[in-house]
């Protein structure tokens, strides 16, 4: 899937993208290991994925040494902000109500949850207001 941010990440590309994003920068053996608790990867593998994140604009690369150490150039918010809408556009045909009213009925929120989404969605009014003001001819 591709967007506005640039092209999305399959499975094992997530999985490595989790591992950039928790650990700020990584080598390629850093990832394999990370990837080696669960399921053994040759590194040339771990290392074609990488190299592949880094072409799709996802990673890029400093070198220290001969070694050559991977960050991330997008933050985890746009990978999950691509994935939520398409979750929203197709499980709930567009609809974002639809897919919080099955969040509050299927799964639930506690008190804290609920309280911090209230949060959101009060700052997301907000901003919205300060935008449409800006908007406006004076």
């Amino acid at each position: 899937m591709g967007n506005e941010n640039g092209p999305g990440l399959t499975a094992a590309q997530r999985e490595i993208m989790e591992i950039v994003w928790k650990r700020g920068s990584v080598t390629v053996t850093e990832v394999r290991d990370a990837l080696a608790q669960e399921r053994e990867l040759a590194r040339n593998t771990v290392q074609t994925m990488i190299v592949r994140l880094e072409e799709k604009g996802w990673l890029v690369h400093r070198e220290e040494g001969r070694t050559f150490v991977y960050s991330a150039a997008r933050p985890r918010k746009v990978s999950l902000g691509a994935k939520v809408a398409q979750l929203v556009d197709r499980w709930f045909a567009g609809s974002s109500d639809e897919m919080v009213t099955a969040l509050i009925e299927y799964r639930g929120l506690s008190a804290d949850e609920a309280e911090r989404i209230r949060q959101m969605v009060e700052e997301a009014e907000a901003k919205t207001k300060r935008q449409n003001k800006r908007g406006r001819p004076s």
